[in-house]
């Protein structure tokens, strides 16, 4: 990736710091917009934080979306730093280590939630169709073992920032945060070019094919299974923690889409392609913002209806929005605390 899982647009290969009007505006757009979800996300990620670690039992579900919440928290913790990047024309003022750590931090964010969502879709899998298994076996142990393999994967896939992430400056006294895939400080050779666009387009592969594709492939694969064996028992569409997984599959996605479109471009010449990145940068940065700072507002609609917002504390509708009737009786278990659903109704009443 040129510029990381941030809404910055490619600098790598650049020979001129001035930018075309057009980009200058998207860089002012998307600062806008994520000021716009910093003062929402910290704020909404952080009262979805409160309750779903103090004021509700520890469940393997709770524990799945507590780690998922916390990978948007964290993002909304950063963006202040990519605000001033862009108001300031992308003149990196932050130091080479802030360049590489902020990068990977983003980078790790992005796939453990790419990767806590298939983990989340393959658990309701198996509680509608290994429910004994699940009884048996998926206790909070094991679980928090998933989330700490989920978050070691993802640093290990992103240390590829920690390697390649380094400032550069420009004509004009102008510091840049890019890749140089080539670790060498002879980037417009032939040969050097070469190879960078190789390691690139390595680094590119990896970040879609785990990041993307497929945690798709397997959450589809999973939902549609799940769908089958709902159809099969006659149950109802309508359970609340299924419509907020499904939010979080939706929102991710849609979310993070532009963002691969948009980098994926970014692997051609930048003549080739700077008509359509200026709106395109816009797109993702709205994407990216609307599944990190109002995520967690979807999923508190999804488990009540509109005019109940207005009329239930928050923590009673975090509350019922997992309220597992998923399998309309099927137990969810974690370990020695039994069902999470009975849990979670002793906990509201």
């Amino acid at each position: 990736m040129d510029q990381g899982n941030t809404t910055l647009p490619s600098t790598t290969g650049v020979n001129s710091s001035q930018n075309p009007a057009g980009l200058n505006a998207a860089y002012l757009t998307s600062a806008v917009l994520l000021f716009l979800t910093f003062l929402v996300g910290v704020v909404g990620n952080g009262l979805y934080l409160w309750v779903l670690g103090l004021k509700m039992r520890r469940t393997v579900t709770t524990l799945w979306f507590l780690s998922l919440v916390s990978c948007y928290f964290l993002f909304t913790l950063m963006i202040p730093f990519f605000i001033v990047y862009l108001l300031m024309d992308l003149h990196w003022v932050f130091g080479k280590a802030m360049c590489k750590l902020l990068y990977t931090f983003i980078s790790v964010g992005m796939f453990t939630s790419a990767f806590l969502i298939t983990l989340i879709s393959l658990d309701r899998y198996t509680l509608t169709h290994h429910p004994i298994w699940s009884r048996n076996h998926r206790t909070m142990p094991r679980a928090r073992k998933l989330v700490v393999g989920v978050w070691l994967t993802s640093f290990i896939l992103s240390t590829p920032y920690l390697a390649f992430r380094e400032i550069r400056e420009m004509d004009g006294g102008k510091i840049i945060c890019i890749n140089n895939y080539t670790l060498s400080r002879y980037w417009n050779g032939a040969e050097t070019e070469d190879l960078g666009r190789q390691i690139h387009m390595a680094v590119f592969m990896v970040e879609f094919l785990m990041g993307f594709l497929l945690p798709f492939c397997t959450i589809m694969g999973c939902y549609v299974r799940v769908g089958l064996k709902m159809k099969e028992k006659k149950l109802a569409w309508a359970g609340k923690p299924f419509k907020v997984m499904v939010a979080a599959v939706v929102s991710f996605f849609l979310g993070w889409l532009p963002y691969h479109l948009y980098y994926g471009l970014k692997l051609y010449k930048k003549e080739e392609t700077e008509l359509v990145t200026g709106p395109l940068l816009v797109i993702y940065t709205f994407s990216c913002s609307f599944n990190t700072c109002f995520s967690p507002i979807l999923y508190l609609f999804m488990g009540e209806k509109f005019w109940q917002v207005f009329r239930t504390s928050l923590v009673t509708l975090v509350k019922a929005a997992f309220v597992d009737d998923l399998g309309s009786g099927v137990p969810e278990s974690s370990g020695r605390h039994g069902s999470e659903v009975e849990n979670t109704k002793q906990e509201m009443t």
